[in-house]
């Protein structure tokens, strides 16, 4: 028995690749969402920015709220897209999906103790 991986279980196949690229644009369109969500609790007296770079700009801007955070989040996609024949750079988009999934999963928690909250006072 050969202590050797498969020749195919190579990581940076053009397979990888496309999965890879998958979670990147995952990744968007969580951050799109996240925005959104931001906005609505925000705008509804329910939250606060917790980024202290963007905190500045939420309310009297949404907007340009908008346009950085999008921008600045597809920056970060984009580099670590760049550098993705890099082991750490992989494990960065792995971690930055989980972070946006579990904001993801924070707003619909958060979402779904306002309905019941209005729907059952």
């Amino acid at each position: 028995m050969s202590s050797e991986a498969p020749s195919d279980s190579r990581i940076g196949t053009p397979e990888h690749f496309r999965w890879l690229l998958g979670i990147v644009k995952v990744i968007l369109a969580l951050n799109l969402l996240d925005a959104i969500f931001t906005l609505i609790w925000i705008n509804a007296g329910l939250a606060r920015e917790a980024n202290p770079l963007l905190a500045e700009i939420v309310r009297d801007h949404p907007v340009g709220f908008s346009v950085v955070k999008l921008g600045l989040v597809m920056g970060g996609s984009w580099l670590l897209w760049r550098y993705r024949f890099r082991p750490l750079a992989v494990v960065g988009i792995f971690v930055v999906f989980l972070v946006y999934y579990l904001l993801l999963l924070y707003h619909i928690g958060y979402l779904s103790l306002v309905v019941g909250t209005l729907l059952f006072p």
